[in-house]
């Protein structure tokens, strides 16, 4: 799905990325889990029509990418999750909320949470429906 996205690109089209925001939350189901925050590691890509901001130099026709981070980091930062799943899904939320974002992408890694991987991430996409 993603890489028919970028063929299908429009030129004007913008790509905002937010890479490796490291923050603390309570995720899981085990006690230790509940109990004591941990590492996610949230990556954002934000697809949006950008022709009028490469025009005007207005940050009024640009997206926000600072908004949109603090909206994820108090999402993150203020709430409990039991699932990685539901997690994701919200800061996709808060990703493509925006009527100018056509498509977004968010990953979203658990580091140690198996005993011999690095991590274990949750990738999820939005696409909005052409009309």
């Amino acid at each position: 799905m993603h890489e028919k996205v970028i063929t299908d690109m429009k030129p004007e089209t913008a790509i905002i990325r937010i890479k490796n925001l490291r923050l603390r939350t309570f995720i899981g189901i085990k006690d230790e889990e509940i109990e004591n925050r941990q590492d996610v590691i949230v990556n954002v890509e934000i697809h949006y029509c950008a022709a009028q901001a490469r025009r005007s130099d207005n940050m009024d026709h640009a997206l926000n990418y600072r908004t949109i981070t603090k909206a994820i980091i108090a999402l993150i930062e203020n709430n409990r999750f039991s699932l990685l799943e539901h997690l994701t899904d919200k800061v996709l939320a808060i990703a493509s909320d925006h009527e100018w974002v056509e498509f977004a992408k968010v990953e979203v890694d658990k580091p140690h949470a198996l005993r011999y991987a690095d991590s274990v991430s949750m990738e999820l996409c939005y696409q909005k429906q052409k009309n």
